[in-house]
């Protein structure tokens, strides 16, 4: 009996890491499959330029011949004629230049392999500039960027990982960007003149709810004693909601019950909606379209406003491609969750939660960490 139960287990065991080395080979041979593409689309680029350069360079003969110039001295066009004016030079020089195209693309393509980093994920993005990649559903989702809508001017070499292993926005040697973390019952009582010390200046505290099943206004447990005790160790304050609205009314009743929440609490930072997606559930909202799901985020935006308070929308990269018509939340504060050393958005953002697992002294455990680029509280 114990036997057969071993040899059961060794099977079962086998047939697990066979399906999952299946998966990693198909995976990377999509990958590779897409990297095909995009070197046959430089090719295809290349070959285009080639022609126009030998109609350039066959114009250029011709004139050169009825005007009887020095070959090797440029004509009106700038181009110069290789002594001998044969078509082999010209072969030869065409030759060569796809063979520093190829080197290019053979040298960058490595380069991303040997990285720190040598995800499918961040090579297909460094050969696609012009679109938002990232993976969902089981696929590869490519979506374009929207150059109608207003850019971010952070530049890449400006955020920099400090000795902490905390990022850092630094313009001219100096520090610009302001340190903060978001917090909720998860990381339980915390100890904010630690914190404070510890270099945070502001937290987004969980304000609290709407079930995702029932559709009840809920208050975080820790709510109050976060406010409190941040307030007292003199850490600015925003809150932020999880959504499950489906409506616009919905919406202004959430606005409404974060409103009076907040009441005798000083928040100076933005007051958030969170339109994440609870996945693998059967969640109320999760069924709206972009229209809805962006008329319900309006909805809550414009009841925070109209109190006298910053509103602002947290996501992803999902959330602003795919569930939010970002076009028309332009006038809202963005706080943008992107887990990495590199912050991969082009449009304007005011705060980037950029790791899930950091370290502040008071807190237990993990904790969100933010740069915030501009105190828009301010």
């Amino acid at each position: 009996m114990g036997t057969r139960t071993r040899k059961k287990n060794v099977a079962g065991i086998s047939i697990i890491i066979m399906t999952v080395i299946t998966v990693v080979a198909l995976t990377l041979a999509g990958v590779f499959f897409v990297l095909y593409i995009a070197a046959a689309k430089t090719a295809s680029r290349f070959r285009d330029e080639n022609e126009q350069l030998q109609g350039e360079l066959a114009v250029a003969a011709i004139s050169s011949d009825v005007n009887a110039v020095n070959p090797d001295v440029p004509d009106e066009s700038g181009l110069v004629l290789p002594s001998g004016g044969g078509s082999g030079n010209i072969d030869e020089l065409l030759a060569e230049k796809e063979h520093e195209v190829e080197d290019s693309i053979k040298q960058r393509m490595k380069e991303l392999v040997v990285s720190d980093d040598g995800s499918p994920l961040k090579m297909l993005r460094a050969f696609f500039p012009e679109n938002l990649i990232y993976y969902d559903e089981e696929e590869y989702v490519f979506a374009p960027v929207d150059e109608s809508l207003k850019m971010h001017d952070i530049l890449p070499e400006n955020l920099v990982e400090n000795d902490a292993g905390e990022m850092e926005y630094i313009e001219n040697g100096t520090v610009t960007s302001h340190k903060g973390m978001d917090v909720s019952k998860y990381q339980g009582s915390i100890d904010w003149e630690k914190a404070k010390a510890d270099g945070i200046e502001y937290a987004f505290v969980r304000l609290g709810i709407r079930g995702y099943s029932t559709g009840k206004l809920a208050l975080d447990e820790y709510f109050e004693e976060n406010m409190s005790g941040a307030a007292a160790a003199g850490v600015e304050t925003g809150v932020y909601f999880f959504t499950q609205a489906v409506n616009e009314a919905e919406a202004v009743e959430e606005a409404q019950f974060v409103l009076e929440s907040i009441e005798g609490y000083d928040v100076r930072c933005p007051i958030v909606f969170d339109v994440e997606l609870i996945l693998g559930e059967n969640a109320r909202a999760n069924g709206l379209s972009m229209e809805e799901r962006t008329n319900v985020a309006v909805a809550f935006c414009e009841a925070v406003k109209a109190a006298g308070y910053v509103p602002m929308i947290y996501g992803n990269i999902k959330c602003f491609t795919k569930l939010l018509d970002m076009g028309r939340l332009e006038d809202y504060e963005k706080w943008y969750a992107f887990y990495d050393d590199y912050m991969y958005f082009p449009y304007e953002v005011s705060c980037w939660q950029y790791t899930e697992k950091g370290r502040v002294d008071g807190v237990k455990g993990d904790v969100d960490l933010n740069v915030a680029y501009e105190r828009v509280w301010e």
